[in-house]
């Protein structure tokens, strides 16, 4: 898999993290125990740090960067779905962001939240705890998450990551 150091600025992966080899990984970039990065999945740490917690799936074609002043946070059990752009913000605990959004500085999603498919939420929003975000611009909404809604899809992507890790071979 590239993985890069930049000066100084090396990833950091837990031993049990799936990092696919078709992802790239480059400088301030530390991946939590348990968490995958799929295919095509780009991670760039450079001017700050970028941390995925424990657990977390990055899906494939997924962009994630930070800024000198704004790092990037992704939580524990959370889902980054495919194609999503997130730059300079706070991803808290157990939240599921959706397939194509786009999550920029200064945003901060509450524990439990959800970001919709395809939404891009505005910089320096919050969505808080349990809510969820919608649409282009996203508007949030207070229609509560129940606590543990996206369990299956976190423990489907930790046992993907432990089938990868054990079974992924390439054959040409």
């Amino acid at each position: 898999m590239p993985m890069y150091a930049l000066g100084d600025k090396k990833p950091t992966i837990d031993p049990t993290a799936f990092i696919h080899p078709d992802a790239v990984v480059i400088g301030d970039v530390t991946v939590g125990p348990e968490s995958s990065i799929w295919p095509t999945a780009v991670l760039r740490g450079d001017h700050g740090r970028i941390v995925i917690g424990a657990r977390t799936s990055i899906q494939d074609g997924t962009i994630i960067h930070c800024t000198a002043e704004l790092d990037t946070m992704v939580g524990d059990r959370c889902v980054v779905g495919h194609n999503a752009h997130l730059e300079g913000c706070v991803i808290n605990d157990d939240c599921l962001v959706g397939s194509g959004s786009v999550v920029l500085q200064r945003v901060q999603v509450g524990p439990h939240a959800l970001v919709g498919a395809g939404a891009v939420v505005s910089p320096g929003t919050t969505v808080p705890r349990g809510a969820r975000a919608l649409g282009v611009p996203a508007r949030v909404s207070d229609a509560a998450i129940d606590d543990g809604a996206f369990d299956a899809f976190v423990e489907t992507y930790v046992h993907n990551a432990h089938w990868y890790n054990r079974d992924l071979r390439r054959i040409d």
